[in-house]
């Protein structure tokens, strides 16, 4: 499991926080560690997904992420 600190823009509240880890709860292969405003703590199998689709699945709730190292 490959560890990801994800910056997530766009979130605002409490539900933003529920739908985002929601939808990373039920992503094969990733476990969640934290889900706050703005941010993801999560470990992540790569032989199940990587971080292009895991930020497709963010995105499909309507924020933008990417790993807190990109920008």
């Amino acid at each position: 499991m490959e560890p990801l600190k994800l910056t997530i823009e766009g979130m605002s509240c409490e539900h933003c926080v529920r739908a985002v880890k929601s939808r990373l709860t039920a992503t094969a292969g990733v476990t969640v560690e934290d889900v706050a405003v703005g941010s993801a703590t999560l470990r992540y199998d790569p032989t199940k997904t990587n971080i292009e689709e895991i930020e497709e699945v963010i995105a499909d709730e309507g924020y933008t992420a990417f790993p807190e190292n990109a920008h």
